[in-house]
């Protein structure tokens, strides 16, 4: 597996966002790797309480909270990016994250700390979590449909009311996500069925992510990332609402507040990296969900990843210790919330409905 250093080959890293989280990540590697322990001793003390406890022991009821579940991914995805960064000679030419993953890109990319990042996370999940009345929105998984198909599938369910349903995730492989409100979530379930999708999976989400009607949490967002610091990113991040490079720190926070309520054009990020020439990736975090989508969208990118000891492990047994830091030197600046938010669900109702 190449990196940075040859630009043939050029290595991207991807971030998993919320729906990739389960009791007991990065538990391996805080036993194995006194960096990835830092991290997490760092993630408590910005947090004020366990984040490491909650990620480690649990219990799942609370861990899958959307303002838990964001942070602890996070927290989980930059342990395994230190462990690289410290073992092995591996570094990025293009880095990615699905929804709440853009957040681990841009503190890898150096343009976000660790700890700016992890408050950000924190909030973005209760932004969101408060944006709207439980039970007034949904979301669901459309499976065999075209990009154009379900956005009319969506346009009928809107038509003669004051209700709001479009694309949340265009995932890619006939997969895409709708959120809304509950109704016209449903309704446009119905439509894209009559225009040939193959099934219409309603997902078990807390909010409505990624819809208009995050809009409350996205202005609340945009409060908060006014406070922080943001430098240019020092590798080429692809942004989720655009799916192309950006290297613009000016830009950063502006495209992270219209994430919170725009589509993850994850098929059109995929596509981008293997017109790069990106062959190899490595899933920074727990989880595959990523490597699975990868792999039906641009099955000439292999994905490795970093979810468990074994997996790091090979890794780390494929390379030579780093000659010298690289980004992570410059990646915490000075002081002053994803599929998705829904991946993990959808991938399980996925495998049942196979």
């Amino acid at each position: 597996m190449t990196g940075e250093s040859d630009n043939t080959n050029p290595l991207a890293f991807l971030f998993p966002g919320q729906g990739s989280q389960k009791v007991g990540m990065g538990k391996a590697l805080v036993e194995t790797f006194a960096r990835a322990r830092a991290v997490f001793d760092e993630a408590d003390a910005v947090l004020g309480f366990s984040l490491s406890g909650l990620c480690f022991e649990g219990p799942e009821t609370d861990l899958v909270l959307t303002a838990n579940a964001q942070p602890a991914i996070l927290a989980t995805s930059i342990a395994a990016l230190r462990v690289l960064q410290d073992e092995t000679p591996l570094r990025p030419s293009v880095v990615a994250g699905h929804s709440l993953g853009e957040y681990s890109a841009l503190v890898c990319a150096g343009a976000l700390s660790f700890a700016d990042a992890l408050r950000l996370a924190r909030l973005r999940g209760q932004f969101m979590q408060d944006a709207v009345p439980e039970g007034t929105g949904g979301m669901a998984a459309l499976l065999g449909i075209k990009d154009v198909d379900a956005e009319a599938a969506c346009e009928e369910a809107m038509q003669g009311t004051d209700e709001v349903v479009s694309a949340a995730n265009l995932n890619g492989g006939g997969q895409i996500v709708i959120s809304g409100h509950k109704a016209a979530v449903d309704r446009a379930c119905e439509a894209a069925k009559r225009r040939g999708a193959r099934g219409a999976i309603r997902l078990a989400v807390s909010a409505p992510f990624h819809s208009a009607l995050m809009r409350p949490a996205a202005e609340r967002l945009a409060a908060e990332l006014a406070k922080v610091e943001v430098r240019d990113p020092l590798i080429p991040v692809l942004t989720n609402i655009e799916a192309d490079l950006n290297q613009d720190g000016s830009r950063v926070r502006d495209l992270l507040t219209q994430q919170v309520t725009a589509a993850v054009r994850w098929e059109e990020s995929v596509l981008r990296l293997a017109a790069m020439g990106v062959t190899e990736a490595i899933e920074v975090g727990h989880g595959s969900v990523l490597a699975g989508l990868v792999k039906r969208i641009a099955p000439t990118i292999r994905v490795r990843g970093t979810g468990d000891h074994g997996a790091i492990a090979a890794l780390l047994a494929s390379q030579t210790p780093a000659a010298s830091p690289d980004v992570s030197e410059v990646s915490e600046v000075p002081q002053v919330p994803e599929v998705p938010e829904t991946q993990g669900d959808r991938e399980k109702q996925e495998k049942r409905d196979a």
